[in-house]
């Protein structure tokens, strides 16, 4: 192991024991230069791969800050509203909306919904809060026609399960397209960002029961806060 890695490990190991807590600061290059009896490249390389694997933050100017590595475990092969994961996480999670109304929908939009310009889909955003900070921004497409009524209070609560319950249908299934981009000016307006310059987007195509689109979902998420899981399985050739 090179002596950069070793630091790093050691390092590692005291934000992991809550020795280095989260929002702490680092000692300074130089003080780590002291602690590790290492030059100041190889204490750049070590706060680097501290970087590279979500440990830290620095800013310009700046000494490294800790990061809260406690991160949300997001579905992917299940559909779950936003109110059945704060469920079954344990967390405080709450919803705000942005916007709510019927529109025609653009070129876009028609092709994802399979629709045409004269129909009618809801467009809702959405921002959701994980223990006060705004760390999800969703913005939703709805088929007016299968979901004719909305309200903000439905939204805030819990589309899916307005749409089981009062409205008597089933979700069926989702397709999901994961890929990290560059902040965009949305979401620096509406999210508690920190220093991060890139989001994971999460684009949902749902399904009501029998294979009826009804909802397209860009989904931003501030990327130190959650981890997505899923069970992968071998597919063996017959013999």
């Amino acid at each position: 192991m090179k002596k950069y890695e070793a630091i790093c490990h050691e390092i590692i190991g005291q934000i992991e024991s809550g020795k280095l807590p989260p929002d702490s600061l680092l000692p300074s290059e130089h003080e780590l230069m002291q602690t590790f009896q290492a030059s100041r490249d190889t204490i750049r390389k070590a706060l680097n791969l501290l970087i590279e694997n979500g440990y830290i933050q620095k800013s310009q100017g700046r000494r490294s800050v800790v990061l809260d590595m406690k991160r949300f475990k997001l579905p992917i092969s299940n559909i779950e509203s936003m109110k059945e994961v704060g469920k079954s996480l344990g967390e405080d999670i709450t919803t705000k909306v942005l916007f709510l109304q019927k529109i025609h929908p653009d070129r876009s939009v028609a092709k994802k919904l399979q629709l045409t310009f004269d129909d009618y889909v809801w467009m809702i955003v959405r921002v959701r809060y994980f223990s006060g900070e705004a760390v999800i921004l969703d913005t939703d497409f709805v088929n007016a026609a299968l979901v004719p009524d909305l309200t903000k209070e439905i939204c805030e609560d819990s589309l899916y399960e307005y749409i089981e319950g009062p409205l008597g249908k089933r979700i069926s299934y989702a397709d999901k397209i994961i890929t990290c981009q560059h902040v965009n000016n949305f979401d620096k307006q509406y999210l508690d960002l920190k220093d991060y310059d890139m989001v994971v987007d999460v684009e949902s195509y749902t399904y009501l029961e029998p294979s009826i689109i009804f909802q397209y979902t860009a989904s931003r998420h501030r990327p130190d806060k959650f981890r997505f899981e899923d069970r992968a399985r071998r597919l063996h050739s017959p013999k």
